[in-house]
This record gives C-alpha cells, structure tokens and sequence, in this order.
C-alpha cells in the first residue's frame, strides 16, 4: 500500500510539473504577442507608415508609398477618361443644337481636369491630385490627352456661348484667351476673341485677333466682314474724337 501511494504521488508531482511548464509557455507567449502590438504601435499612421507596413507588410513592392502611389496614378487616369467623356457627350448634345446641355457637358469635363494639374519646367510631366500627398507622373501621352482635351472644351463652349439670345462676350473673350494660352495660331479663337472685344468696344484688340484670324485664312469671309465692320467703328471713332478735339480748341 506505501508504494502505491508513492506511485500515486510521484504522478502528481509529475503531471504539476508539467503543467506549470505549459502555463510558463504560455505566458511567455501572450508576452511575445503584446511586445509585437507594442511594436506595431511605435509606428504612427500619421507619420507615413501604417500598421501594415511596419509588420512587414509592403503593398505593390514599394511600400505604402508604392501603394499610394498606385491609387494617385489610377484617380489621375479616372479623372482624365471621365474628362473625355464628358467633351464626347458635349459635343453629341452641340450636334443636336442641345448648347445649354452641351455648356453643362463641358463644364463638367474642365471640373475633371481642375483635379489634375500639369506642371511645366520638370523632368517629363507630374500631375498633383488633389486631397492626395503623393505625386504621379503623367505621361506624355496623358499630358497631350488633357491639353487638347481642355484646348476643346474652352472652344466649344465659346461656340455655344455664341448661339445664345443674350451672348456673355465678356466670357467668350474669357474662354478664347484660355485657348490661345495653349495654342496661339487657334483660328476659331482668335476669330472668336476679335468678335468679342469688338462688342466689348475694344476696337483695337478686336482688329488685332481679327487680322491673326485673317492671316490663318485669308479667304475667310466672315472674319473679312468683321475686319470691315471693326475699321468702320474705329474710323467713326477717330472722327468723333476730331470732332470733341476741335469743339475743346474753338471753345
């Protein structure tokens, strides 16, 4: 009977034993896992790295910048489709002489584009995008696709502007400026800005667009008239200013 009981005893020491070692295990790792979250936590989101990425979790093989990066370069070409599209569905509505849908067509296509801003003077193209802190480069491509898609809208607004009961000329010359900013030898803006700045009064530029038009197509006869009408006004405009000059000399 003693050695039985020292049998039995000796089997609880052992199985106490072992237990304690399995809860010591235990414990060293819930301690390794709350040193790796204290770990994890050193690393602000708000400083550039995420939680992700100081485990080790890299995203698109650059990092969190990578990845960011990756989302910049894919709202940019989002944006500049979407500009696209919105010029295509304007100039669907302009065909069907729909101009107040058309205006709102192209003037959602520039909204698209204010998101994408092409800085000149750097080694290729960079587009910033807005609410981002990151910077992707715009292709050469993508840099020709926005230029000529804004050269567009600006045009064909001033267009529809034109075909309005009550025309803005203040915003036709707005619009034609825009145009001619990007692409000096632009015939129908520099035709369109003469029309403008010759019912604005402004004989002077008037003529001097007109004239560029003229140069661009001699054989053009609607910026031929307007050259004539505009000579007319600044010659009764001359002749007026004799007139006030010789009335203020007798008087």
């Amino acid at each position: 009977m003693h050695s039985t009981l020292l049998h039995y005893y000796c089997q609880r020491k052992q199985a106490f034993v072992l237990e304690r070692h399995g809860l010591l295990r235990s414990l060293r790792d819930m301690e390794a896992k709350q040193h790796s979250i204290k770990s994890l936590k050193s690393y602000p989101e708000a400083g550039g790295r995420s939680l992700a990425a100081a485990a080790g979790g890299d995203v698109g093989g650059g990092g969190v910048g990578g990845y960011r990066a990756g989302t910049a370069e894919q709202e940019m070409e989002a944006k500049i489709q979407k500009a696209v599209d919105f010029k295509v569905e304007g100039n669907r509505c302009y065909k069907e002489k729909k101009f107040r849908e058309a205006i709102g067509k192209y003037h959602r296509a520039l909204l698209q584009l204010k998101g994408v801003h092409v800085v000149e003077g750097t080694t290729g193209s960079e587009v910033n995008l807005l609410n981002q802190a990151t910077t992707a480069k715009l292709t050469e491509d993508q840099r020709r696709v926005v230029e000529s898609t804004e050269i567009e809208c600006y045009d064909s607004l001033t267009a529809c502007l034109l075909q309005s009961e009550l025309v803005n000329y203040e915003r036709v010359k707005e619009y034609c400026l825009k145009v001619l900013s990007h692409q000096q030898d632009h015939f129908k803006a520099m035709y369109r800005a003469g029309i403008a700045f010759y019912h604005l009064g402004d004989y002077d530029r008037a003529l001097s667009y007109l004239r560029g038009a003229n140069n661009r197509e001699p054989s053009d006869t609607n910026v031929l008239r307007y050259i004539q009408l505009t000579e007319m006004k600044m010659s009764k405009s001359g002749q007026q200013r004799d007139r006030e000059s010789c009335k203020e000399t007798m008087g």
